[in-house]
Formats: C-alpha cells, structure tokens, sequence
C-alpha cells in the first residue's frame, strides 16, 4: 500500500476533515522539497487515497505538515495568537518500501500523538 496518513480530531472527536496537510521529501541537510498538498475529506484521509503506492515509494525521509491551526478555527473554535500548535510537522523515515508505512495524527489545540500504524 506505499504511504498514507489519517488524522483524527480527538477534541470534537471526530475525522479531521478540512484539515490542510503537505508532503515533503526531505534531504540529509533537513531541506524540505514539497511532493504534494491535499485537504482530508470527510474520513481524515488524503481523497485521493495513499499518497505514494508501494511502486512509488522510494526509501529516504519525508515530512508531513498538517495545518492543526487553520482546521480548529475553521470549527470555530477560540485560539490564542499565536496558538499553542500551529503546524504540526512529523518526519519520518522509509527504509523497506515492500513495507506499509501509515502515519496517522490524533490532534486537538493542545496535544498531538503519532505512531506508525498499519
């Protein structure tokens, strides 16, 4: 299955839909060069399913960079400026591109936890 992600807003409980996300391929320098951006659809998820099949999928390290921000006052809700989370980069790293690597997100204003998933 390549690579994919989901986010779940553990405030309202709830997939983060409407979230903003971007994907980079990022360098042994820590440079960033943006491969995609995508907004979740009603389910958490990229609409147009895994963001890199297992064909496509190269061994390196990426970034993903959610916009947790933007999505919470688009729900309406209250956040300080700035807000405590504004943009919640993970990097990771792809070393056997045989493999599913799923990377989701569990988000509110406050908090932000990780893993990878299956």
């Amino acid at each position: 299955m390549g690579l994919s992600t989901h986010v779940l807003d553990t405030m309202h409980g709830t997939p983060a839909a409407g979230m903003a996300v971007t994907l980079y391929q990022t360098d042994a320098a820590g440079q960033a060069t943006p491969v995609r951006s995508f907004v979740l659809n009603h389910d958490g998820r990229n609409p147009d399913g895994p963001l890199y099949d297992n064909a496509s999928l190269r061994p390196g390290t990426y970034r993903l960079s959610f916009e947790v921000a933007a999505y919470f006052r688009q729900r309406g809700v209250q956040l300080p400026e700035p807000p405590f989370l504004d943009r919640v980069h993970i990097d990771f790293g792809i070393a056997d591109v045989s493999q599913h690597y799923h990377v989701p997100l569990l988000a509110s204003p406050w908090s932000y936890s990780t893993y990878r998933g299956s």
